[in-house]
């Protein structure tokens, strides 16, 4: 249904983006990237690694986004989602909806590294996935 779709990152949840940082760059070796603020989705981000081999680190801006209560509910660093690449974003979430998927966002919005969307967790087994169009 979504042609081409490619691994692009794991999202996880941590407390601490500053505290979490140095076991993925110090300890595992994976190269640090670009840190994004972004309020309206209410979290800071750190991207690590490269290629295939990447990690979101996803701390929450406050006690109130979905993210805070993913992290709340937990209690702990979790693995929060799973990100594929896809050539047109509009377009892959439009065939979703028409195949009957559950969507969490009907239309692209903007993420980190270009347009995201999210599909309900219930609509892949329970796994919290992320469609994105980069900008590059």
């Amino acid at each position: 249904m979504i042609d081409g779709a490619r691994f692009d990152h794991a999202g996880i949840v941590v407390p601490s983006i500053a505290e979490a940082l140095p076991f993925y760059r110090d300890t595992l070796g994976l190269l640090a990237g670009h840190a994004h603020h972004l309020p309206d989705m209410g979290v800071d981000v750190q991207f690590v690694g490269e290629g295939s081999a990447r990690v979101e680190l996803l701390q929450p801006l406050d006690e109130t986004s979905g993210v805070a209560r993913f992290l709340q509910e937990r209690g702990r660093a979790s693995l929060h989602h799973l990100a594929f690449a896809v050539d047109d974003l509009a377009k892959a979430l439009r065939d979703l909806a028409a195949a009957g998927y559950e969507l969490i966002d009907q239309q692209p919005r903007h993420g980190a590294e270009g347009s995201v969307g999210f599909l309900h967790p219930r609509a892949a087994g329970g796994v919290l996935i992320e469609l994105i169009q980069r900008r590059y």
